[in-house]
């Protein structure tokens, strides 16, 4: 495919160009995948990142702002920027903390995890990426909605787009096309060629409705469980934020993000039993006020934070697609469901994958191969550094979305020991050794009588550390070709599926 000409040439004219790499959106995981591509390549190959919004509003979720819990790892962005050679600081890095605490509904138990990262300003962090592009020589054109992929041969050869500020149509051609177009991708879901990619999420039991808003304050009561400028704070309460969660991440001393995320058919059934008809605006707001350490709470009056103050968005929170790749297609970030299953962080993984494909997609370009096989190291090294962990986490959330706060209190308490929270804080899956040891069983009465209060309780957390080892275990196994990924989806869902059997409500 010959090289792209005319870089200038604005997309309204309708001129049809070739390209070695066309990504669709830009966020997060699309910006540094071209970035990646651009650097893995050292300028010798031609990117297209294509975004539907304006130059100022760049990378810009939804129509609501930059949607976003603005939290990443130190070890996510260090992993990138070493990649790069390139470097975030402020006011993109708006605030530091030391790690996320996960609170039970109760409050009385604590889990750390995640280690020192970075409060984000999403709208100033896009402004900074547009920069990078632009050095690393990344055409972007702006305003230019994706809607369809040009197919020909089983390959995916283009992409359909429609100029927003014309009107008129214009299609690019490229050697691979990366979606990174979000959750609800037209591209992925309508994919016009035979692939492993799954096309449909369960949107009933795998997607949170989430909200966020940004705001200033002045300090109320010192507690620490509601508000430190040192550590995200992430609650868990069924009530509040049914089938999610609900956060305080810190933006500085007087200054946050706050919000919640909850499964819809779950916030149906809390609103049925408590005869209410709330939403997720509605219960932000409670949230809000009943945030004892915030007081007099106020949208934020910076002008970094303009048309960026409240958001309502949707996020995957199952195990990333199982298949990543396909004949000149590929796949990252939410369009992949790659936030974490067990918090919703999509800015780490995303991160991560874009360094993994960029070097991938330059390889298999370069030795003249993006087919479905010659792309598929992607899924290969993705499943290694990320994705192993994913499918043990989603069977924990299902798990204890079926909870009630008195039982997930209880087991935070009781039930999670030392060796747990060292997982968690690896970003492991815990194996609750208290419940799985004979050993200590038998030799530890307090523990005994305490499971003797809620056997069944203990019985699922046990189920749910078998599981996660055996998925574990079979994510070790993922094949190094395609000829191999069928025989071991099979084995893959039959395992998972027999998690979510015997780990629903009913059969616990």
């Amino acid at each position: 495919m010959e090289s792209v000409l005319n870089k200038g040439t604005p997309a309204g004219l309708g001129v049809d160009k070739a390209y070695d790499v066309v990504v669709v959106g830009g966020g997060v995981a699309g910006a540094h995948t071209a970035m990646a591509v651009a650097r893995f390549s050292k300028g010798r190959l031609s990117i297209l990142l294509i975004d539907r919004n304006s130059a100022e509003e760049f990378g810009k979720k939804t129509r609501m702002g930059w949607s976003c819990g603005d939290a990443v790892s130190k070890k996510s962005m260090d992993f990138v920027c070493s990649n790069l050679g390139i470097s975030y600081g402020h006011p993109e890095i708006e605030h530091k903390v030391d790690g996320v605490l996960v609170y039970s509904p109760d409050h009385e138990s604590k889990v750390l995890f995640d280690g020192d990262g970075y409060i984000l300003n999403r709208k100033v962090w896009a402004s900074r990426q547009l920069e990078y592009l632009e050095k690393f020589g990344v055409e972007v054109r702006h305003g230019v909605d994706a809607h369809s992929l040009i197919a020909s041969d089983g390959y995916i050869r283009g992409v359909r787009c429609k100029d927003l500020s014309t009107g008129e149509d214009v299609e690019f051609y490229a050697k691979v096309v990366v979606d990174a177009s979000g959750s609800a991708s037209k591209l992925r879901t309508n994919l016009p060629i035979q692939s492993y990619i799954e096309r449909e999420i369960d949107k009933e039991n795998d997607v949170i409705g989430t909200g966020r808003y940004i705001v200033e304050f002045e300090r109320g009561e010192d507690d620490p469980t509601w508000f430190d400028p040192r550590y995200c704070i992430i609650h868990l309460d069924q009530v509040m934020a049914p089938g999610g969660y609900s956060w305080v991440f810190p933006k500085g001393e007087n200054k946050a993000n706050i919000g919640l995320g909850v499964l819809r058919r779950l916030l149906k059934q809390r609103n049925a039993r408590l005869g209410v008809d709330e939403n997720l605006q509605d219960l932000i707001e409670k949230y809000l006020s009943l945030n004892r350490a915030v007081r007099n709470p106020r949208p934020s009056s910076s002008p970094l934070d303009e048309n960026n103050i409240f958001n309502i968005w949707q996020v995957p929170v199952r195990r990333q697609n199982d298949c990543l790749v396909a004949n000149g297609f590929a796949i990252i970030g939410d369009a992949a469901w790659m936030p974490r299953p067990i918090d919703a962080g999509g800015i780490g993984p995303a991160l991560e994958a874009s360094i993994i494909l960029g070097r991938h997609l330059v390889e298999a370009i370069e030795m003249g191969d993006v087919s479905q096989a010659g792309l598929w190291r992607y899924n290969v090294e993705y499943v290694r550094r990320r994705g192993y962990q994913m499918a043990s986490f989603e069977v924990l959330r299902r798990y204890l979305q079926g909870l009630s706060n008195e039982r997930i209190s209880f087991g935070m308490k009781y039930f999670l020991s030392q060796e747990d929270v060292e997982s968690i804080k690896r970003r492991e899956h815990p194996r609750f050794p208290l419940l799985t040891s004979l050993m200590r069983y038998l030799l530890d009465g307090s523990l005994r009588r305490k499971i003797r209060e809620d056997p069944e309780l203990a019985k699922g957390l046990r189920l749910t550390a078998e599981k996660s080892r055996r998925l574990i275990t079979l994510y070790g196994q993922y094949p190094e070709e395609p000829s191999g990924f069928e025989k071991w989806h099979k084995r893959f869902l039959a395992e998972l599926n027999d998690a979510y059997r015997r780990l629903s409500p009913q059969t616990v």
